[in-house]
Protein backbone atom coordinates (compact mmCIF):
# COMPACT_ATOMS: atom_id res chain seq x y z
CA UNK A 1 0.00 0.00 0.00
CA UNK A 2 1.30 3.37 -0.61
CA UNK A 3 1.10 6.19 1.84
CA UNK A 4 0.39 10.25 1.36
CA UNK A 5 3.60 11.77 1.22
CA UNK A 6 3.32 15.15 0.17
CA UNK A 7 2.31 16.90 2.43
CA UNK A 8 1.98 20.98 0.46
CA UNK A 9 -1.35 19.12 -0.58
CA UNK A 10 -2.93 19.17 3.15
CA UNK A 11 -4.79 21.58 2.26
CA UNK A 12 -6.48 19.92 -0.58
CA UNK A 13 -9.72 18.12 -0.74
CA UNK A 14 -9.31 14.05 -1.02
CA UNK A 15 -12.70 13.89 -2.60
CA UNK A 16 -14.18 16.90 -3.68
CA UNK A 17 -16.64 15.54 -5.86
CA UNK A 18 -17.85 13.63 -3.08
CA UNK A 19 -18.04 16.78 -0.58
CA UNK A 20 -21.98 17.89 -1.45
CA UNK A 21 -23.50 14.03 -1.31
CA UNK A 22 -25.71 13.48 1.16
CA UNK A 23 -24.29 11.20 4.41
CA UNK A 24 -24.69 7.93 4.63
CA UNK A 25 -24.89 5.74 7.57
CA UNK A 26 -21.74 3.40 8.50
CA UNK A 27 -22.54 0.64 9.92
CA UNK A 28 -20.80 -0.91 12.80
CA UNK A 29 -18.58 -3.88 11.96
CA UNK A 30 -19.16 -7.00 13.25
CA UNK A 31 -16.84 -9.16 15.44
CA UNK A 32 -15.36 -10.98 12.13
CA UNK A 33 -14.06 -8.06 10.82
CA UNK A 34 -11.79 -6.55 14.10
CA UNK A 35 -8.00 -6.59 13.21
CA UNK A 36 -5.25 -5.29 15.98
CA UNK A 37 -3.84 -1.78 15.39
CA UNK A 38 -0.39 -1.88 13.63
CA UNK A 39 2.75 -1.21 15.52
CA UNK A 40 5.46 -3.84 15.66
CA UNK A 41 9.01 -2.88 15.62
CA UNK A 42 8.62 -4.41 11.81
CA UNK A 43 5.38 -2.63 11.06
CA UNK A 44 7.28 0.32 11.63
CA UNK A 45 10.54 -0.95 10.10
CA UNK A 46 8.51 -0.96 6.77
CA UNK A 47 6.89 2.38 6.88
CA UNK A 48 10.46 3.39 7.37
CA UNK A 49 11.74 1.97 4.02
CA UNK A 50 8.72 2.89 2.27
CA UNK A 51 9.09 6.64 3.27
CA UNK A 52 12.40 6.75 2.87
CA UNK A 53 12.21 5.83 -0.48
CA UNK A 54 9.26 8.56 -0.85
CA UNK A 55 6.77 5.97 -2.30
CA UNK A 56 2.87 5.61 -1.87
CA UNK A 57 1.39 2.12 -1.02
CA UNK A 58 -1.93 1.22 -1.37
CA UNK A 59 -1.93 -0.26 1.62
CA UNK A 60 -2.14 3.86 3.52
CA UNK A 61 -4.31 4.92 1.19
CA UNK A 62 -7.14 2.81 0.58
CA UNK A 63 -7.11 2.41 4.52
CA UNK A 64 -6.53 -1.53 3.78
CA UNK A 65 -7.30 -3.50 7.44
CA UNK A 66 -4.16 -5.62 6.86
CA UNK A 67 -2.34 -2.87 6.95
CA UNK A 68 -0.59 -4.46 10.73
CA UNK A 69 -0.42 -7.98 9.24
CA UNK A 70 0.83 -7.62 6.33
CA UNK A 71 3.72 -4.43 7.34
CA UNK A 72 5.00 -6.65 10.09
CA UNK A 73 5.77 -9.53 7.89
CA UNK A 74 7.40 -6.76 5.32
CA UNK A 75 4.90 -6.87 2.84
CA UNK A 76 3.23 -4.00 1.02
CA UNK A 77 1.61 -2.91 -2.86
CA UNK A 78 3.68 -0.53 -4.21
CA UNK A 79 1.54 2.51 -5.56
CA UNK A 80 3.23 4.30 -8.07
CA UNK A 81 2.19 7.32 -10.57
CA UNK A 82 1.13 9.38 -7.65
CA UNK A 83 -1.21 9.57 -4.88
CA UNK A 84 -4.19 11.05 -7.27
CA UNK A 85 -6.40 9.04 -9.09
CA UNK A 86 -8.41 10.56 -12.49
CA UNK A 87 -11.21 8.98 -11.55
CA UNK A 88 -14.05 8.71 -8.26
CA UNK A 89 -14.97 5.79 -7.68
CA UNK A 90 -17.71 5.45 -5.25
CA UNK A 91 -16.37 3.09 -2.49
CA UNK A 92 -12.28 3.71 -3.33
CA UNK A 93 -10.39 5.91 -0.41
CA UNK A 94 -7.68 7.01 -2.90
CA UNK A 95 -7.29 10.94 -3.14
CA UNK A 96 -8.95 12.18 -6.74
CA UNK A 97 -8.47 15.24 -8.75
CA UNK A 98 -5.64 16.25 -10.90
CA UNK A 99 -2.25 14.26 -10.76
CA UNK A 100 1.13 15.32 -10.83
CA UNK A 101 3.25 14.45 -13.79
CA UNK A 102 4.95 11.12 -13.41
CA UNK A 103 8.53 10.81 -11.43
CA UNK A 104 11.19 9.60 -13.33
CA UNK A 105 13.21 8.08 -10.70
CA UNK A 106 10.12 6.43 -9.31
CA UNK A 107 11.14 2.75 -10.98
CA UNK A 108 14.53 3.18 -9.45
CA UNK A 109 12.62 4.29 -6.06
CA UNK A 110 10.26 0.87 -5.83
CA UNK A 111 13.17 -1.19 -7.24
CA UNK A 112 15.32 -0.62 -4.10
CA UNK A 113 12.62 -0.33 -1.60
CA UNK A 114 11.65 -4.05 -3.14
CA UNK A 115 15.67 -5.50 -2.65
CA UNK A 116 16.44 -3.63 0.80
CA UNK A 117 12.68 -5.50 1.78
CA UNK A 118 14.01 -8.46 0.50
CA UNK A 119 10.52 -9.63 -1.17
CA UNK A 120 10.08 -12.37 -2.65
CA UNK A 121 6.79 -11.51 -4.56
CA UNK A 122 6.46 -7.47 -5.48
CA UNK A 123 3.33 -6.29 -5.98
CA UNK A 124 2.80 -2.90 -7.83
CA UNK A 125 -0.38 -0.95 -8.22
CA UNK A 126 -1.36 2.44 -9.26
CA UNK A 127 -3.83 5.14 -9.40
CA UNK A 128 -6.05 5.83 -13.00
CA UNK A 129 -3.93 8.16 -14.92
CA UNK A 130 -6.40 8.93 -17.81
CA UNK A 131 -4.77 11.89 -17.98
CA UNK A 132 -1.75 9.91 -19.96
CA UNK A 133 -1.46 9.15 -23.28
CA UNK A 134 -0.72 5.30 -22.66
CA UNK A 135 -2.90 5.31 -19.21
CA UNK A 136 0.72 4.61 -17.42
CA UNK A 137 1.54 1.25 -19.28
CA UNK A 138 5.31 2.38 -19.95
CA UNK A 139 5.91 3.64 -16.82
CA UNK A 140 4.14 0.04 -15.32
CA UNK A 141 6.89 -1.56 -17.58
CA UNK A 142 9.95 0.29 -16.04
CA UNK A 143 8.56 -0.51 -12.72
CA UNK A 144 9.00 -4.01 -13.47
CA UNK A 145 12.74 -3.91 -15.32
CA UNK A 146 13.93 -2.13 -12.66
CA UNK A 147 12.50 -4.65 -10.33
CA UNK A 148 14.16 -7.28 -12.41
CA UNK A 149 17.60 -5.79 -12.73
CA UNK A 150 17.63 -5.29 -8.72
CA UNK A 151 15.87 -8.48 -7.79
CA UNK A 152 15.67 -10.96 -10.69
CA UNK A 153 14.12 -13.66 -8.19
CA UNK A 154 11.47 -11.81 -6.98
CA UNK A 155 8.56 -12.43 -8.76
CA UNK A 156 5.94 -9.78 -9.67
CA UNK A 157 2.35 -8.63 -9.68
CA UNK A 158 0.92 -5.97 -11.50
CA UNK A 159 -2.84 -4.68 -10.88
CA UNK A 160 -3.37 -2.43 -13.10
CA UNK A 161 -5.92 0.09 -14.10
CA UNK A 162 -8.35 -0.64 -17.26
CA UNK A 163 -6.50 1.27 -19.63
CA UNK A 164 -9.63 2.00 -20.92
CA UNK A 165 -9.57 3.69 -24.77
CA UNK A 166 -5.57 3.35 -24.48
CA UNK A 167 -4.91 1.08 -27.38
CA UNK A 168 -1.68 -1.34 -27.04
CA UNK A 169 -1.50 0.16 -23.37
CA UNK A 170 -2.22 -3.35 -22.28
CA UNK A 171 0.23 -4.82 -24.93
CA UNK A 172 3.30 -2.78 -23.25
CA UNK A 173 3.08 -4.16 -20.01
CA UNK A 174 2.28 -7.79 -20.82
CA UNK A 175 5.33 -7.41 -22.92
CA UNK A 176 7.06 -6.37 -19.85
CA UNK A 177 6.60 -9.99 -18.45
CA UNK A 178 5.11 -9.64 -14.82
CA UNK A 179 4.36 -12.80 -13.56
CA UNK A 180 0.84 -12.17 -12.77
CA UNK A 181 -1.24 -9.85 -14.24
CA UNK A 182 -4.29 -8.44 -11.99
CA UNK A 183 -7.22 -6.28 -12.37
CA UNK A 184 -10.33 -5.77 -10.35
CA UNK A 185 -13.79 -6.04 -12.17
CA UNK A 186 -14.65 -4.99 -8.23
CA UNK A 187 -18.28 -5.40 -8.34
CA UNK A 188 -21.46 -6.79 -10.33
CA UNK A 189 -22.22 -5.30 -13.76
CA UNK A 190 -25.73 -3.89 -12.85
CA UNK A 191 -23.74 -1.53 -9.75
CA UNK A 192 -21.09 -0.44 -12.07
CA UNK A 193 -23.23 3.08 -12.73
CA UNK A 194 -23.49 3.48 -8.96
CA UNK A 195 -20.44 1.97 -8.15
CA UNK A 196 -17.56 2.48 -10.84
CA UNK A 197 -19.11 4.72 -13.21
CA UNK A 198 -15.70 5.42 -14.94
CA UNK A 199 -15.15 1.59 -15.74
CA UNK A 200 -16.79 -0.57 -17.86
CA UNK A 201 -17.65 -4.24 -16.97
CA UNK A 202 -17.24 -5.95 -20.17
CA UNK A 203 -13.93 -3.77 -21.01
CA UNK A 204 -12.23 -4.92 -17.76
CA UNK A 205 -13.34 -9.10 -18.72
CA UNK A 206 -11.91 -8.51 -22.39
CA UNK A 207 -8.88 -6.49 -20.84
CA UNK A 208 -8.33 -9.91 -18.94
CA UNK A 209 -9.02 -12.28 -21.49
CA UNK A 210 -7.16 -10.18 -23.65
CA UNK A 211 -3.58 -10.58 -21.72
CA UNK A 212 -4.53 -14.80 -21.97
CA UNK A 213 -4.47 -14.21 -25.75
CA UNK A 214 -1.06 -12.46 -25.68
CA UNK A 215 0.72 -14.45 -23.59
CA UNK A 216 -1.37 -18.11 -22.21
CA UNK A 217 1.41 -18.46 -19.61
CA UNK A 218 0.61 -15.68 -17.85
CA UNK A 219 -1.20 -15.54 -14.61
CA UNK A 220 -4.87 -13.59 -14.38
CA UNK A 221 -6.56 -12.53 -11.57
CA UNK A 222 -9.34 -10.27 -10.65
CA UNK A 223 -11.31 -9.79 -7.35
CA UNK A 224 -14.88 -8.21 -6.57
CA UNK A 225 -16.49 -6.67 -3.35
CA UNK A 226 -19.44 -7.93 -1.62
CA UNK A 227 -21.79 -5.61 0.37
CA UNK A 228 -23.06 -3.51 -2.01
CA UNK A 229 -26.15 -4.27 -3.11
CA UNK A 230 -25.32 -7.67 -5.09
CA UNK A 231 -26.52 -10.67 -4.83
CA UNK A 232 -25.34 -14.62 -4.56
CA UNK A 233 -26.99 -15.28 -7.86
CA UNK A 234 -25.40 -12.12 -9.15
CA UNK A 235 -21.61 -13.06 -8.10
CA UNK A 236 -22.09 -16.52 -9.51
CA UNK A 237 -22.63 -15.01 -13.04
CA UNK A 238 -19.64 -13.14 -12.41
CA UNK A 239 -17.67 -16.07 -11.94
CA UNK A 240 -19.18 -17.80 -15.03
CA UNK A 241 -17.61 -14.71 -16.54
CA UNK A 242 -14.23 -14.76 -15.17
CA UNK A 243 -13.88 -18.20 -16.08
CA UNK A 244 -15.28 -17.84 -19.62
CA UNK A 245 -12.04 -15.06 -20.00
CA UNK A 246 -10.03 -17.91 -18.45
CA UNK A 247 -8.92 -15.99 -15.47
CA UNK A 248 -6.77 -18.64 -13.11
CA UNK A 249 -7.35 -16.72 -9.66
CA UNK A 250 -10.71 -14.88 -7.78
CA UNK A 251 -10.50 -12.84 -4.60
CA UNK A 252 -13.69 -11.67 -3.07
CA UNK A 253 -13.77 -9.72 0.42
CA UNK A 254 -16.20 -7.30 2.46
CA UNK A 255 -16.59 -4.13 1.45
CA UNK A 256 -15.62 -1.63 4.00
CA UNK A 257 -17.49 2.19 3.76
CA UNK A 258 -14.11 4.90 4.43
CA UNK A 259 -16.31 7.49 5.08
CA UNK A 260 -19.90 8.49 5.56
CA UNK A 261 -19.87 10.07 2.00
CA UNK A 262 -18.49 6.74 0.11
CA UNK A 263 -21.11 4.11 -1.03
CA UNK A 264 -23.23 2.45 1.78
CA UNK A 265 -22.49 -1.07 2.79
CA UNK A 266 -25.84 -3.06 1.99
CA UNK A 267 -25.03 -5.90 4.45
CA UNK A 268 -21.87 -7.63 5.90
CA UNK A 269 -21.55 -10.94 4.49
CA UNK A 270 -21.03 -13.81 7.16
CA UNK A 271 -17.44 -16.09 7.15
CA UNK A 272 -19.87 -19.07 6.43
CA UNK A 273 -20.91 -17.37 3.01
CA UNK A 274 -17.64 -16.53 2.29
CA UNK A 275 -16.82 -20.04 2.51
CA UNK A 276 -19.77 -21.20 0.52
CA UNK A 277 -18.09 -18.44 -2.46
CA UNK A 278 -14.80 -20.24 -2.07
CA UNK A 279 -16.33 -23.66 -2.23
CA UNK A 280 -18.43 -22.54 -5.21
CA UNK A 281 -15.69 -20.97 -7.32
CA UNK A 282 -13.05 -24.28 -6.67
CA UNK A 283 -16.51 -25.99 -8.58
CA UNK A 284 -16.16 -23.43 -11.13
CA UNK A 285 -12.43 -24.26 -12.30
CA UNK A 286 -10.49 -21.53 -10.78
CA UNK A 287 -7.04 -22.57 -10.10
CA UNK A 288 -6.65 -20.13 -6.88
CA UNK A 289 -9.80 -19.27 -4.72
CA UNK A 290 -9.63 -16.22 -1.92
CA UNK A 291 -12.99 -15.30 0.15
CA UNK A 292 -12.95 -14.19 3.37
CA UNK A 293 -14.23 -10.73 5.10
CA UNK A 294 -10.55 -9.23 4.59
CA UNK A 295 -9.44 -10.74 1.81
CA UNK A 296 -7.71 -8.05 -0.92
CA UNK A 297 -6.60 -8.35 -3.86
CA UNK A 298 -2.41 -8.21 -2.44
CA UNK A 299 -3.59 -10.09 0.67
CA UNK A 300 -0.96 -13.00 1.21
CA UNK A 301 -0.37 -11.95 -2.49
CA UNK A 302 3.15 -14.15 -2.52
CA UNK A 303 1.97 -17.06 -0.77
CA UNK A 304 -1.06 -16.90 -3.19
CA UNK A 305 1.17 -16.83 -5.87
CA UNK A 306 3.09 -19.90 -4.91
CA UNK A 307 0.26 -21.75 -4.60
CA UNK A 308 -1.30 -20.89 -7.55
CA UNK A 309 1.99 -21.79 -9.32
CA UNK A 310 1.80 -24.83 -7.95
CA UNK A 311 -1.86 -25.88 -8.75
CA UNK A 312 -0.83 -25.20 -12.46
CA UNK A 313 1.85 -27.52 -12.00
CA UNK A 314 -0.24 -30.22 -10.80
CA UNK A 315 -2.87 -30.01 -13.41
CA UNK A 316 0.24 -30.00 -16.14
CA UNK A 317 1.36 -33.20 -14.37
CA UNK A 318 -1.85 -35.10 -14.78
Amino acid sequence: MVTVLDTSRSDRPRHPEKAHRPDTPVLRKPDWIRVKAPGSPAYHKTREIVRGNNLVTVCEEAGCPNIGECWEKKHATFMIMGDTCTRACAFCNVRTGLPDALDPREPESVADAVARMGLNHAVITSVDRDDLADGGAAHFAAVIGAIRQRSPATTIEVLTPDFLRKNGALEVVVEAKPDVFNHNLETVPHLYLKIRPGARYFHSLRLLQRVKELDPQMFTKSGIMVGLGETREDILQVMDDMRTADIDFITIGQYLQPTRKHAAIDRFWTPEEFSGLEKTAYSKGFAMVSASPLTRSSHHAGDDFARLRAARNARTAQ
